[in-house]
C-alpha cells in the first residue's frame, strides 16, 4: 500500500481510503494501480467479504483524473496500461468482492465512475456528482458512457453531454446512490452496510453480485452463468451450513466453499 491509498482492516471488512486531499483525491497512475491491486487482492482473500471505498477530507471523494499529471505525462505506455488491468477490471464491475462506496464529498469524472463501480453507495448530503469530461476535451472512458444502464437514457445523455453536476439528493432520486446522510455519518453508514453484507455467505455474495450486474447488460449470458453458479453454490459446504444454522437457530459459520 502507498501513502496515496490507506488500508484499514476490521474483521471481514477492508476500508480503502484515497489519500490525496491536497489534490481533491485526484487519480494519478500510481493511485489507480494501487486501487486496482488492493481491490483485486481483497477479492482473492477468503477472509475479506466486503470493501469500503472512501476518500480523505471533506472537499472531494475523488475529482477524477489528475489533469496536471495527465498534461505533463502524455499518453500512457504499454507497461502502465498492463499495470492498470486490475483497475479496469474493477470499473467494469468484474471483481467478485462486494464494494461499498462512501462518498464523503463530491465525486466527478473518473471519481464518479469509480463510485459507480461500487455495489452500494452512501453519499454525503453535501456531495455533487457529474461527468465533466466534455468540458476538458475528453469523454467518460471509465464507465461513464454506460450510465444509461443505470438511469433513463435522457438523464444519462443530459449528464454526459452537458458535463454539469447534480446534487446528492437528485442522485438519490435517480437511484444512483442508495442513501444520503450528513457528512459525519457517511463512513459509519457505509461500514454498517458492509457489516450487513459481510455477514452473508461468500460464494453466495460473489454469485449474486455477478448475476445481478450481468442481468442489466447481458440477460442471456446471465442465465447461462446461473447454470454455472447453481452447482457451485447449492452443493457447497456453506449451503449445508446455512440450512443447519437456520434449523439450529444459530448464526452460520461460513467457510467460503
Amino acid at each position: 500500500m502507498t501513502d496515496e491509498l490507506l488500508s484499514d482492516r476490521r474483521g471481514p471488512v477492508l476500508t480503502l481510503t484515497l489519500n490525496r486531499p491536497e489534490a481533491r483525491n485526484a487519480l494519478t497512475p500510481s493511485l489507480v494501480i494501487a486501487i486496482g491491486r488492493a481491490v483485486v487482492g481483497a477479492a482473492a482473500d477468503p477472509e475479506i467479504r466486503a470493501v469500503v471505498l472512501t476518500g480523505t477530507g471533506d472537499r472531494a471523494f475523488c475529482a477524477g483524473m489528475d489533469l496536471r499529471a495527465f498534461a505533463a505525462g502524455g499518453p500512457s505506455d504499454a507497461g502502465t496500461e498492463r499495470a492498470m488491468a486490475d483497475f479496469y477490471q474493477l470499473i467494469r464491475g468484474e471483481v467478485g468482492v462486494p464494494l461499498i462506496g462512501a462518498a464523503n464529498a463530491t465525486a466527478v469524472a473518473g471519481g464518479f465512475e469509480l463510485l459507480l463501480a461500487c455495489d452500494v453507495i452512501v453519499a454525503s448530503s453535501q456531495a455533487q456528482f457529474g461527468l465533466p469530461e466534455v468540458k476538458r476535451g475528453l469523454f467518460a472512458a471509465g464507465g461513464g458512457t454506460m450510465l444509461g444502464t443505470r438511469v433513463p437514457l435522457s438523464v444519462a445523455l443530459e449528464l454526459a453531454l452537458t458535463g454539469d453536476s447534480i446534487t446528492a439528493h437528485r442522485a438519490y432520486e435517480l437511484g444512483l446512490v442508495n442513501t444520503v446522510v450528513e457528512p459525519a455519518e457517511v463512513l459509519p453508514t457505509a461500514h454498517a452496510f458492509a457489516d450487513r453484507v459481510a455477514a452473508n455467505a461468500p460464494l453466495s455474495l460473489a454469485a449474486t453480485k455477478e448475476l445481478v450486474r450481468l442481468a442489466v447488460t447481458d440477460p442471456a449470458r446471465a442465465w447461462s452463468r446461473v447454470e454455472h453458479w447453481r452447482p457451485a453454490v447449492f452443493d457447497s459446504e456453506d449451503a449445508k451450513e446455512g440450512a443447519m444454522a437456520f434449523v439450529e437457530k444459530r448464526a452460520p459459520v461460513w467457510r467460503g466453499r
